[in-house]
């Protein structure tokens, strides 16, 4: 496939004209990929604190549902009289929670970052392919994210129907206090964080498409490019299919049509609608919804790949099975929402159907968690921050992932759907998961995105508070899920089955509030270390990606001459017969004889002719051509 430089001579025009900007053009209104990836990343890390805040006051109720705590009524007001949370005030906590963390953080907070990061970085590109577009694609987000935080001040309260916001309660404006101007709100937010990532997503494609330095064919792309590249086609393809949904609902709401509803009784009166039904939503919501997990967890497993090879000084294991079990992930994920469904009276064939591309699609995620463990295997492994969080995500995607073979199964999940299984499975393979690899690219990408170095033991500090937190809140969920805890409920104090499962509650919400307090060291080292972290040198880790070419002071254009040449693949790590144990790909063969192996060449004669020269003159085998 052709590649396409950027004008060296329009590069250097901005290079020299970039000490112009303003305050606004240079850090608000910014143009640079480089500055839009941090705005991704910071304004992430505001929602991710936000929606743990959240979860942790409702791990509060879920702990001591009897207690009064004074406090609340301070924080919440009306929505916490006399120091006990109201019920549905509960439920839109979790309803915020989920959506901020799935939506906000985990899909534009690690796309968002690392995809504006590393795409030009990595793929020899001065720029995205549209500056403007790119953009108006973080100021979509900002404002759905203002929106959504908003939605807290308005007097019903926000939006409470689950983040799934299944009808009627999203349907019906007059349902419950978070069915009105809160869920509006709701709407209106995820109608325009959808046109961010739409617009993010052309952007992304068109600028792996386009921009490729030259020799930067497809196979040589890191794979982490392959996962961004693959996370935006499922974006452009699944993402629009909510707002038809959310449209839907719209007129649902306000017009009187009946798309979603029929037969309701509300508040003791009969509503005029009918023929409508709620299923046409869930099909329309989880046909998003279930590449949304892959929208999630993909860019993740890219991010992982890049660590865990660079940190292990071993070629990634298995390249090409890597990139397509990403492709086969893509694909398949457009075929499984119905096991979101099985208990809604589901045609039994059509449940087999999911039920089988379900289990397939465990497939490709295995290819990846077995290359991840024998690139790992006899690597000369070097523990950084971010390489613990790669681990941690690979255990995380494991684990998690087991569980979904039983969710996955028809028959099992009738017992199972929408118990407290489903939260512990979810918040493993997908939660948990991505939060690490999105923590591990953190680490690993620091230096490049604010040239210091973030401090090693608040790191490691970091990790082992938050991987023990994170088992202990979500592991003893499963086997509430087993005995049939429903997920969602106010109090377990309601019903003599459930009260056994109080002290479990009581472990999970301190395990909670540990792994909770664990986020401010890594706040307190991302924030402290952009001003007084040590200055980050070129390339830290000894990478062999283009980004570490770049300087370390960050100029418009990326790099200050002419574009590196790319010449071999990303993974080029401890090759027998280097004299280091790494080697960029804009090092030409011409300056590694003594390492060059036949696979290196790709068919070129003329490069296989100069090698045997070589290798004659130094006794070595002859490649065949």
């Amino acid at each position: 496939m052709s590649s396409t430089v950027i004008s060296h001579g329009a590069a250097h025009h901005d290079a020299d004209n970039h000490h112009h900007e303003t305050f606004l053009t240079k850090y608000i209104f910014s143009q640079d990929h480089k500055m839009i990836a941090k705005q991704f990343l910071i304004t992430g890390i505001v929602m991710a604190v936000f929606a743990m805040v959240l979860s942790i006051l409702f791990r509060i109720q879920l702990a001591w549902p009897d207690k009064d705590f004074p406090i609340l009524e301070v924080f919440l007001g009306k929505w916490a009289e006399g120091g006990r949370m109201k019920p549905e005030f509960f439920l839109s906590l979790v309803t915020i929670h989920g959506t901020m963390m799935v939506f906000f953080v985990l899909t534009a907070g690690l796309s968002g970052t690392f995809s504006n990061l590393l795409i030009p970085y990595q793929l020899g590109a001065r720029d995205m392919a549209s500056p403007l577009m790119n953009m108006i694609s973080y100021w979509l987000f900002f404002t759905a994210c203002v929106l959504m935080v908003s939605s807290f001040f308005v007097e019903s309260g926000p939006a409470s129907a689950g983040w799934t916001i299944y009808p009627p309660l999203s349907a019906v404006p007059t349902a419950i206090a978070g069915s009105g101007l809160g869920m509006t709100l709701w709407l209106i937010s995820m109608t325009l964080f959808i046109a961010s990532q739409v617009v993010g997503g052309v952007n992304y494609i068109s600028t792996v498409l386009n921009l490729r330095t030259k020799g930067m064919d497809l196979w040589k792309m890191p794979l982490t490019i392959w996962a961004f590249f693959l996370t935006a086609i499922v974006g452009l393809l699944s993402f629009p299919v909510l707002v038809s949904a959310v449209v839907l609902l719209f007129f649902d709401r306000s017009v009187g049509t009946s798309f979603y509803l029929s037969d309701l009784v509300v508040q003791g009166q009969i509503l005029p609608n009918e023929g409508g039904s709620p299923i046409l939503f869930q099909h329309l919501f989880w046909f998003l919804g279930h590449p949304e997990v892959y929208i999630v967890v993909m860019p993740a497993l890219g991010l992982t790949s890049e660590v865990i090879s660079t940190n292990s000084r071993k070629p990634i294991f298995g390249y090409h099975a890597m990139v397509y079990s990403l492709v086969g992930i893509s694909v398949l994920s457009f075929i499984v929402w119905g096991h979101h469904m099985f208990v809604t009276g589901m045609n039994p064939f059509l449940g087999g159907v999911f039920m089988i591309t379900t289990l397939i699609i465990a497939v490709p995620s295995a290819v990846k968690a077995f290359n991840y463990i024998a690139t790992l295997w006899r690597g000369n492994i070097r523990f950084t921050p971010a390489m613990m969080f790669a681990i941690g995500m690979v255990s995380f995607f494991v684990s998690g992932g087991l569980t979904g073979l039983y969710l996955g199964n028809a028959a099992l999940d009738i017992n199972l759907h929408d118990t407290y299984f489903v939260v512990a499975h979810f918040h493993l393979v997908m939660g948990s998961a991505s939060i690490f690899g999105m923590l591990c690219g953190v680490y690993h990408w620091y230096p490049k995105m604010f040239g210091r170095m973030m401090d090693t033991k608040l790191g490691y500090l970091h990790f082992w508070l938050t991987f023990l937190g994170a088992y202990l809140v979500f592991f003893p969920m499963h086997f509430m899920g087993i005995d049939g805890v429903p997920r969602r409920y106010y109090s377990f104090t309601a019903f003599p089955f459930m009260e056994k499962w109080v002290s479990v509650n009581l472990l999970i919400t301190w395990a909670a509030i540990i792994a909770g307090l664990a986020q401010v060291a890594f706040l307190w080292n991302f924030f402290s270390s952009i001003w007084k972290g040590k200055k980050a040198p070129q390339n830290p880790w000894g990478s062999n990606t283009l980004e570490w070419t770049t300087p370390v002071e960050h100029i418009h254009g990326n790099w200050p001459g002419e574009i590196p040449t790319v010449y071999r693949w990303p993974y080029d790590y401890s090759k027998p017969g280097h004299d280091t144990d790494f080697i960029p790909q804009n090092v030409p063969h011409s300056e590694t004889m003594s390492s060059n192996l036949a696979h290196d060449f790709e068919g070129n004669e003329e490069a296989v002719r100069i090698q045997n020269e070589w290798n004659k003159a130094n006794n070595r085998e002859i490649i065949e051509e």
